[in-house]
């Protein structure tokens, strides 16, 4: 099975064309149909690859495709690797994707885009399988780009709305500056190598000088910072929630912003040997956890709140693979991708039910009227507050405990961060399903649980949220942590935590009793006393204020940022473009249109002076030939 790795992108690629070329000429039923099955099929063949992979005593195989790139000493293949961490990422991608794709059949019936839609998503998920399963980092990059592309395709579909076209060329532009990073990374690499193979780089490592390995790995993460939306390029994430919700699904939990995750594990040598690099790593990740979470305190779009939860998330990942807890990050990619689809998904039923409504302060009462879709969310809501025994407790207790052996500072700051995510998430579930509903006669009239083309993928994501977990229980309640044994291969340097049981017990009590402590919170202010947002416009406190307001960051680039550039731009433009550019171009032309007013006047029909002309022409040159 191994052998056909090359069908399991292919089958996205081969739906993606199919919707492309003939998707207006079908029916609404078979286009979503063709683009699910495609996914499904790659789905059944990467879970039969990672049983044979599993099964056998080599955990790492190289598919040669074809030969790609063959100029002079630069030689690159199209190779697939297939190992531990590119087989789970193909069941992450490919299983939460065929999720979001009969999801969408729901979600998207009566848009007249139904088919582009499911073509972006088809190609959504090849690039992404690409990304992923490329041997070297040229393909990786190629996939990197061909999902930034889809992105931005995805998040202004509805590209008729100015604003959702303004976010999508957001998250455009933002990739753009964090793949430049990248882009030269890959270029230090192979100047440093003289390849971009895995394997034959990761072999030469420990050769390299550390000050080389830190700008290489330093480089990767200013790529990786953009595609996972990490200070200071994270702003795109949360307006990318202009596309529709299946969107913000896959890429929040399947797909694009788990990309810097995986590139880093895979890169994890460099971080290994490199301190400096590490620890960037880990400051960033947790300062964009911490700061995340605090904007998410008073959000009010049910997707916006989601949105500022994933960078959140996507912080303590990072934080897990600064200090060196390679599987545990990708544990959290797991268990997230599991209850952020989950969650985006409920959040689109909620709309779905609303009549597209996504303020929550405009909702309540819920639970009732839409069952299947409260039970559901608020597993998953349980699941991202570490509550056990569900999968969020484990990933992120791992992060935790790994985080507090390395540096306690650090370790306070994201027991903060995993406490903050409870309230708001428990704060998002108490004021969309509980109390009185404060919508409008019509929008309750509207009420109505969605159809099961969405509601069976919210019940597969809830019982995976509510057993994830099992992945990678704890290694000191003696049982196997299945994550860390399949991630053993490809984590290349490992620090084995000395951590007693008595202190990860400890550290376990007091994440749970952190997070029960802001649930509780949440709960006396929104159901005991009923405390229902402040509306646009209403007076604020200050700090409240700023908070709400995102921090001003938006704000703050465009005018540090952007109307410098634009004032730069118009001064250029009209000295440089317009005098000097315009100028000479002009210039030349009215020198040409001069010269031939003037020439065109001897032309006067007169014979006589044409003969003394020819006359005085041959003198001339007589002379001339005389002189030289």
């Amino acid at each position: 099975m191994i052998k056909l790795i090359g069908l399991v992108p292919l089958f996205p690629l081969i739906g993606f064309l199919i919707n492309g070329f003939f998707g207006k000429k079908m029916s609404k039923g078979l286009s979503g149909i063709i683009a699910s099955v495609s996914i499904l099929a790659s789905f059944v063949l990467s879970v039969l690859i990672f049983v044979e992979l599993n099964g056998s005593e080599n955990k790492s195989h190289i598919v040669n495709l074809f030969s790609w790139i063959n100029s002079g000493s630069l030689i690159i293949p199209f190779e697939l690797l297939v190992d531990p961490l590119s087989s789970l990422f193909l069941l992450i991608i490919t299983g939460i994707g065929f999720l979001i794709h009969v999801y969408s059949t729901g979600y998207m019936h009566d848009d007249e885009g139904f088919s582009r839609f499911f073509t972006y998503l088809n190609l959504f998920i090849f690039f992404m399988l690409l990304l992923v399963l490329g041997n070297n980092y040229l393909i990786m990059f190629v996939g990197w780009e061909g999902v930034g592309l889809c992105s931005y395709l995805l998040i202004g579909f509805w590209f008729k709305n100015t604003a959702y076209n303004n976010a999508a060329r957001k998250a455009f532009v933002m990739n753009r500056i964090g793949d430049l990073g990248f882009l030269l990374g890959i270029i230090l690499v192979f100047v440093t190598f003289g390849s971009i193979s895995y394997n034959e780089i990761f072999a030469k490592a420990g050769t390299v000088s550390t000050s080389t390995i830190t700008c290489i790995a330093l480089l990767l993460f200013v790529g990786a910072m953009g595609k996972s939306a990490q200070i200071p390029l994270y702003t795109w994430l949360p307006d990318a929630m202009a596309g529709p919700t299946p969107v913000s699904a896959l890429i929040h939990a399947a797909t694009m912003v788990t990309a810097g995750i995986y590139m880093i594990v895979r890169s994890n040598i460099f971080y290994s040997i490199s301190e400096v690099a590490a620890d960037t790593v880990a400051i960033v990740g947790v300062i964009t956890a911490l700061f995340a979470a605090t904007i998410g305190l008073f959000q009010n779009d049910i997707k916006k709140i989601l949105a500022y939860s994933t960078v959140s998330q996507l912080g303590l990942m990072f934080l897990g693979l600064g200090v060196g807890a390679y599987s545990s990050s990708v544990f959290h990619v797991t268990t997230h991708a599991f209850f952020k689809a989950l969650l985006f998904l409920g959040a689109g039923s909620v709309i779905h039910a609303m009549g597209g409504e996504q303020d929550i302060r405009k909702m309540g009462g819920l639970s009732g009227k839409i069952k299947i879709t409260f039970i559901t969310m608020m597993l998953g809501t349980i699941a991202i507050s570490g509550l056990p025994p569900f999968s969020g407790f484990f990933s992120k207790d791992e992060i935790l405990a790994h985080t507090y052996e390395h540096n306690k500072v650090l370790w306070i700051l994201g027991m903060i961060t995993s406490m903050l995510t409870a309230f708001y998430v428990f704060r998002l579930i108490f004021l969309t399903f509980f109390g009185k509903f404060r919508g409008t006669h019509e929008q309750e009239h509207h009420l109505h649980e969605s159809p099961p083309s969405m509601t069976f993928p919210l019940i597969v994501l809830a019982i995976l949220s509510v057993v994830g977990g099992a992945l990678g229980l704890p290694e000191f309640w003696h049982m196997p942590n299945w994550m860390a044994n399949n991630l053993e291969t490809v984590i290349i340097r490992k620090n084995p935590s000395t951590l007693s049981h008595d202190t990860e017990w400890s550290l376990m009590i007091i994440a749970v009793l952190g997070a029960a402590a802001t649930i509780y919170a949440a709960y006396a202010i929104y159901r005991q006393r009923h405390i229902i947002p402040l509306n646009e416009g209403d007076k604020m406190p200050a700090l409240q204020k700023t908070i709400y307001n995102k921090y001003y960051v938006d704000e703050i680039y465009d005018a540090v940022i952007r109307k410098p550039l634009d004032i730069l731009s118009e001064a250029f433009h009209k000295f440089f473009d317009i005098q000097i550019i315009d100028g000479l171009v002009n210039g030349v032309g009215a020198a040409v249109k001069g010269l031939g007013s003037g020439i065109r006047l001897i032309q006067t029909g007169n014979i006589g002076f044409y003969i003394i002309s020819m006359v005085i022409g041959i003198v001339f040159i007589l002379l001339l030939t005389f002189l030289i």
